[in-house]
């Protein structure tokens, strides 16, 4: 008894000297709400990988709201990431159902420094992605002066199931939306125990790419994140299209009740009577062998997701911070699966029906060849769109900027090259926000690496101050409905005009018309 007397008073005597030494200027050590951690000094920043912010959402937590993480006793050493989440992709620290961390690299040398802090939030369709992957490294962002948290959410079917059964299970009688409860957790994490990496809990910027940036921007419209963040960067995302009607194809944003339709004939595959048996199944039963639907998709569900995210905006039902939105300049080229001319017309026929012939008067295409309009008629309703929108919409209706760009990077390819006269595709702009910019690469020359530095500093003043100008960069005007004015990153940032508007007006009208009552019974046939 004595001897155990003696290494209670020993462990609490250690315990103790942990504590003061995060006073003493000492990061690698912090306490937070669960316990004590500790971390890694690489270089001049402290470094958490794999920190728990919720619980395991494994058996009877699966399909579950994310439940706060569970005390631990002694030293939680956080230097390896966790594993990803269930998916079909292959992310280098493995996959697992027991998924949600995060990680964190501060520049901050004492607890009490309050510097900014800016979140990711990882893309993949909601069916992939991982907080691991090494371009999302957050070294090079803090060393700028932020404090760089990645953080891992539920994806797929895991992820975004609706179904009957758990929505007669959940108090607020919806289901699915996992996935983002997920990040909500994560951000609510961060808001409680950020100060102890020297952090500012009222300084937090949420960033993301493709679903990454969808779930910025619909947490922008969540009444459950209000007040988690103060500042919010969405790279190819954004969710303002109108809500998915029962088998049409295009529109992102499902109904609560065609989700749980959906569910329950995912559910049948599995040759299973109830939830309670589907929760038995080993998570990797989820993987899907393909692109898999229903399940791995946010859903309009009249709690995290309350609406119609446009017309929130229109309503002023959203979180009202200054918002940093953007694409890239040939996203269409990322998402043109066929490039069979007939093939491509029949689809727009399909897509957007009454207004087709409209759309391709102002998105042409050759009669042998999918041109690059026919491209950007693609990657603005899906991207474009949506971020114009989003931009206008918070100059009109907030009281906090907007600041819109066009990522346009791109080599000088050959004139017989098959890339000639492309742009920049999808998720290539992701290493330059965090300069991971090969600079051995034969097609990198140093006005990329110049470029890159120049992005990384916007992105990091917008989360020191909610505005991206700073000393040695051009300055960049907020957008305003008088004067629509757009960052476009080339080999030099410069600023100039809303890229193909006319055609984005034309594309407009097709949105407002889907939302009108004879474009609903359309969609519906």
């Amino acid at each position: 008894m004595k001897t155990l007397t003696k290494l209670m008073v020993s462990t609490f005597m250690v315990i103790s000297f942990y504590a003061f030494a995060v006073e003493a200027n000492n990061m690698e050590i912090v306490n937070v709400e669960q316990g004590i951690i500790q971390g890694q000094t690489i270089d001049n920043l402290t470094v958490f990988k794999g920190v728990p912010f919720a619980k395991p959402p494994v058996g009877e937590l699966r399909w579950k709201a994310p439940q706060p993480a569970e005390k631990w006793q002694g030293i939680k050493q956080a230097f390896e990431y966790a594993p990803a989440p269930i998916q079909a992709g292959n992310p280098v620290s493995g996959i697992s159902e027991d998924c949600l961390y995060l990680n964190i690299w501060t520049p901050a040398q004492s607890s009490d420094e309050k510097v900014p802090v800016f979140v990711w939030i990882y893309g993949g369709g909601f069916s992939f992605g991982s907080s691991s992957d090494p371009i999302f490294d957050g070294r090079h962002l803090a060393n700028k002066g932020v404090v760089v948290v990645t953080i891992a959410y539920r994806v797929g079917q895991l992820g975004f199931l609706a179904h009957p059964e758990l929505s007669a299970e959940s108090p607020h009688h919806v289901s699915g939306n996992y996935g983002l409860l997920d990040q909500i957790a994560a951000l609510q994490w961060v808001k409680q125990n950020i100060t102890a990496f020297g952090g500012d809990a009222n300084k937090v910027t949420i960033a993301g790419e493709s679903a990454g940036g969808i779930s910025v921007s619909l947490l922008t419209a969540s009444p459950l994140a209000k007040g988690l963040f103060h500042g919010a960067i969405s790279q190819s995302g954004g969710s303002f299209g109108p809500i998915r009607s029962t088998g049409y194809p295009g529109e992102n944003m499902i109904s609560i009740e065609q989700a749980e339709t959906e569910g329950v004939a995912y559910v049948k595959q599995f040759g299973v009577s109830s939830i309670a048996e589907l929760r038995k199944l080993e998570a990797e039963k989820f993987i899907p062998t393909g692109w898999s639907l229903p399940g791995g998709w946010p859903i309009v569900d009249g709690v995290v997701i309350p609406d119609d995210q446009y017309e929130l905006y229109e309503q002023g039902k959203f979180n009202d911070t200054p918002v940093l939105v953007g694409y890239n300049s040939d996203e269409g080229a990322s998402f043109l699966w066929n490039d069979n001319v007939t093939s491509f017309v029949n689809g727009i026929n399909t897509r957007f029906g009454p207004y087709a012939e409209k759309l391709l008067d102002v998105y042409p295409i050759a009669e042998n060849k999918i041109t690059r309009m026919g491209r950007n008629l693609i990657r603005d309703a899906a991207f474009g769109w949506h971020t114009w929108s989003w931009a206008k919409l918070q100059a009109e209706n907030g009281n906090s900027p907007a600041y819109l760009y066009l990522f346009d990077q791109h080599p000088e390819y050959p004139k017989d090259s098959l890339k000639f006269n492309y742009g920049s595709p999808h998720g290539q702009d992701i290493a330059y926000v965090f300069q991971h910019i090969d600079s051995q690469h034969p097609e990198i020359t140093q006005a990329d690496l110049k470029l890159s530095d120049a992005i990384s500093s916007y992105w990091t003043n917008f989360t020191k101050f909610g505005n991206p100008n700073g000393k040695n960069l051009l300055k960049w005007p907020a957008f305003s409905d008088k004067d629509q004015k757009v960052m476009y990153f080339q080999k030099e940032p410069k600023i100039g005009d809303v890229p193909d508007r006319q055609s984005l007006e034309v594309l407009d009208q097709y949105f407002q018309w889907r939302r009108t009552e004879e474009g609903k019974t359309w969609a519906n046939k």
